[in-house]
């Protein structure tokens, strides 16, 4: 029977959290001479004097009827990184313990692990950017205390194979945390509904994607109440701010028009796909989920990407990452942007 008690260092089992003004008297009337806020207000008006809610009460509600998970099992972080440091903190005992990854993949996994002191166990995806389940159990120790996975997958674009994860998530004893940053893009292949089978899932989402607040810095975990309870003891008291609690309330009563942003770049995605594939330059275009691609070029990646950067035009070069060699992540721009693109490559003599 999993535990996440059994997985937690000892100092955070001990743990006594930070008990702010907000926790102990939740109530929003009343005379408030308990925080050390201004009670006169701001320059901006009276709006963000107070402290935000720190459990994000509302929001998470609204988020519980949208993704018919209860509100107990929803963390909210600033970004998905915060959720993603958190549980390295509260499992991997530094210098000691480790997580799992499969690269090429999210690059914070490894980067919240070196912050932490915490080991990083690498093993590849297959040539077809798949889990390799039977390497990864093989490679676990008796100190890998998390494996993460990305799904659909940054940088190649595709969604891991879900009886592969469910494989995983079976034969592992500690945390599985699926990244799904980009499920908006492939919603039937998320495992979200699945969550009351494993106790030892963590679903990672965000609103900067298909929801457009990149810029506010809003993630989501979805986890077992045990789980969602320790990394509310862990994180800081005020760590999602009241402006972005106001505006991911707001948004989540358009969920219309989330849907209609998502249809238009999935058409673009395909426009783009097809444009790219008929160009002299490009080699493959990989099968995306997701809200960019990966395009392998047929020669001079790097030079590629600095001709596109000379025309203002932004992508990303993977050509050094692992199993991604000569290659170019581009997300699906507005039509005009992707035309550009498009256009600009045309023009490029190698």
């Amino acid at each position: 029977m999993f535990s996440i008690n059994s997985l937690l260092r000892p100092n955070i089992s001990r743990l006594t959290p930070y008990s702010s003004a907000r926790d102990e008297y939740k109530g929003r009337e009343g005379i408030f001479l308990d925080a050390n806020e201004n009670p006169i207000g701001s320059p901006l008006g009276d709006t963000y004097n107070r402290y935000p809610d720190p459990l994000q009460v509302e929001l998470k509600n609204k988020i519980a009827e949208i993704k018919n998970v209860h509100p107990a099992k929803i963390f909210l972080g600033n970004g998905s990184d915060e959720p993603i440091d958190i549980l390295i903190r509260m499992l991997c005992t530094p210098a000691s313990d480790a997580i799992l990854i499969a690269p090429p993949t999210y690059g914070m996994y490894e980067v919240s692990a070196h912050i932490n002191d915490a080991k990083v166990i690498q093993v590849p995806l297959t040539q077809d950017y798949q889990l390799d389940v039977e390497a990864m159990l093989n490679a676990v120790t008796p100190h890998t205390k998390i494996i993460f996975l990305c799904s659909p997958n940054n940088p190649t674009g595709n969604c891991m194979d879900n009886n592969d994860i469910e494989a995983i998530l079976k034969n592992f004893s500690g945390l599985v945390v699926i990244d799904e940053a980009y499920t908006d893009f492939a919603p039937e292949k998320s495992l979200l509904p699945k969550l009351g089978q494993y106790p030892n899932m963590v679903i990672l989402q965000t609103f900067s994607k298909a929801w457009g607040l990149a810029g506010l810095r809003l993630g989501m975990a979805f986890a077992s109440e045990d789980i969602i309870q320790v990394m509310n003891k862990v994180k800081p008291p005020y760590n999602i701010n009241s402006l972005t609690q106001k505006i991911a309330q707001e948004v989540l009563n358009h969920s219309d028009k989330k849907n209609e942003m998502v249809n238009i770049i999935l058409r673009e995605r395909s426009f783009l796909k097809t444009a790219l594939e008929q160009l002299m330059v490009v080699d493959k275009v990989f099968p995306s989920d997701a809200n960019f691609l990966l395009v392998k070029m047929k020669f001079h990646a790097k030079k590629i990407y600095n001709y596109l950067i000379a025309k203002k035009i932004i992508t990303r070069d993977r050509s050094n990452v692992i199993l991604c060699e000569n290659s170019l992540r581009i997300t699906v721009g507005t039509h005009e942007e992707n035309q550009s693109l498009i256009s600009a490559l045309q023009e490029y003599i190698s």
